[in-house]
């Protein structure tokens, strides 16, 4: 798998989502993706119970734990790299996360307009 240029929507160096938990698709703290990430895990968030709850109502369940996986289940204020086309459903139902822009891949433009991501921006003055 090769991964596509580290670059955040304004075009500038991917700065890391999380490393605590350990987030991305490929689990190395940045929301970096490639041809294989069919989901494009792409977009940082702060999750809140608002979002889990209604990713959980979807069928993804974030806030569980699963061990064998190492994931420890996301908590309220923790950062997660989110599928863009998640975001972008979350968002439809008005239950959309705030977005670390600088921390989003490029390629989430893709998916979702830089004017809708702006609104949630937590990392703009």
């Amino acid at each position: 798998m090769e991964m596509d240029s580290s670059v955040n929507v304004f075009g500038d160096a991917l700065i890391p989502c999380s490393l605590a938990p350990m987030t991305g698709f490929f689990r190395d703290g940045c929301c970096n993706t490639c041809k294989e990430d069919q989901g494009s895990h792409t977009v940082c968030v702060e999750v809140n119970d608002e979002f889990l709850a209604f990713s959980r109502s979807r069928g993804n369940d974030l806030s569980t734990p699963i061990e064998e996986y190492g994931f420890p289940g996301l908590a309220p204020g923790d950062r997660w790299c989110l599928c863009a086309a998640r975001w972008l459903e979350a968002q439809q139902q008005d239950r959309a996360p705030r977005v670390f822009l600088q921390r989003t891949h490029v390629k989430a433009l893709e998916i979702v307009p830089l004017q809708l991501l702006r609104q949630y921006a937590a990392d703009l003055n």
